[in-house]
């Protein structure tokens, strides 16, 4: 067993060495035209509607001047981004495409969860991402319902059990926005960086994750100042979208980071991650992610592969279930992960089912 083990680490680096040292050999995708995305200032609650409209009208250019120069399937997906009903804080046509999405009255909000995806979410792939992000906000909706007055979401006082989460007390009145009786909840799909392809040298670094750190964190501080300091704030990351997060959070100004489908952080522990905000992970059990090894390797001056597992105990974060889906499965309706999901950006944390 001994040699066996051995022998699949060999095996394992000599795979993981050829992937950063052998190109993905692939045909270059011409570059769609899209115009440059709309000059705004920070959002704030009383330009929420001007920057919808803005954004709106950046997808339908660019959904013309995708079609023009023949390119059907960005052109659907752009157009699709235009309609009446879609409510962007930022669109940029350009390249494989970043959007960050509000779902829900996020005016109102004092419930945000933040959506990081994963590899191979791009603008054309981007419905299957919104479609997660929809079935959250549906659940959310249908929580609130069956609870009525929610009593429990207004102390927020589960985070005082966290040791150093209780630096986020502050964040239990709601009083800026609403009745703290009643959550009004919103969820953001955050395209907001350029992701790696599953099938590319990219996915085995951090590199994309360090670039899209301090956008996230961008981010995050221009949703205070249209949420206020005193709404919840949570990051749901799926898959490569754990990295970011990893990168992120230290300083990250949000109460909870749900990681699901994670390759690994790039940290070895939550007390590496430096952030007071609650760790949360699960894996589905048919998640074809556990069979990637959580190595940390220094190869060629490039950085390989993302360490410890966020659901082993040693990592230290609060598992959950996630019933038997696979890693494009969290946010199914119907299932574990999404109710597990829900209650945590809602803050039913005593009915998390834990693993």
């Amino acid at each position: 067993m001994r040699f066996l083990r051995r022998l699949s680490r060999t095996l394992l680096a000599a795979l993981v060495t050829a992937a950063v040292v052998v190109p993905v050999s692939a045909a270059a995708r011409p570059r769609i035209p899209a115009p440059a995305p709309a000059a705004l200032a920070p959002p704030t609650t009383a330009t929420l509607d001007e920057a919808y409209t803005a954004n709106r009208a950046n997808a339908a250019e660019a959904s013309r001047m995708a079609a023009a120069h023949g390119d059907r399937t960005r052109a659907a997906a752009d157009r699709a981004m235009a309609a009446p009903s879609r409510h962007f804080l930022s669109f940029d046509g350009r390249g494989q495409g970043l959007a960050v999405e509000v779902l829900g009255d996020l005016a109102h909000a004092d419930r945000v969860a933040v959506l990081v995806p994963g590899s191979d979410t791009t603008l054309e792939t981007y419905g299957r991402f919104r479609a997660g992000a929809a079935a959250l906000q549906d659940r959310l909706n249908s929580l609130d319902r069956r609870h009525g007055s929610h009593g429990s979401h207004g102390s927020h006082g589960s985070h005082g059990s966290h040791g150093s989460h209780g630096s986020h007390g502050s964040h239990g009145s709601h009083g800026s926005h609403v009745s703290p009786s009643r959550p009004h909840t919103a969820v953001i799909a955050w395209l907001g960086y350029e992701t790696p392809g599953t099938v590319s040298t990219t996915v085995l670094t951090t590199g994309r994750a360090e670039d899209a750190a301090p956008q996230l964190k961008r981010f995050i501080r221009e949703l205070r100042g249209v949420v206020g300091e005193k709404a919840h704030v949570s990051l749901l990351c799926h898959s490569y979208g754990t990295v970011v997060c990893g990168r992120a959070a230290h300083g990250l100004d949000a109460d909870d980071i749900a990681l699901i489908g994670s390759p690994g952080t790039g940290a070895d522990s939550v007390a590496a991650l430096r952030t007071s905000a609650r760790i949360w992970a699960a894996r589905g059990a048919d998640d074809w992610i556990v069979n990637v090894p959580h190595v940390h390797a220094d190869l060629f001056g490039t950085t390989v592969g993302f360490g410890a597992d966020p659901v082993s105990p040693a990592f230290g974060a609060h598992i959950f279930t996630a019933g038997t889906g696979g890693h494009s499965d969290y946010f199914k309706p119907g299932s574990v992960s999404l109710d597990n999901l829900a209650r945590i950006v809602l803050g039913d944390t005593s009915e998390v089912t834990r693993a």
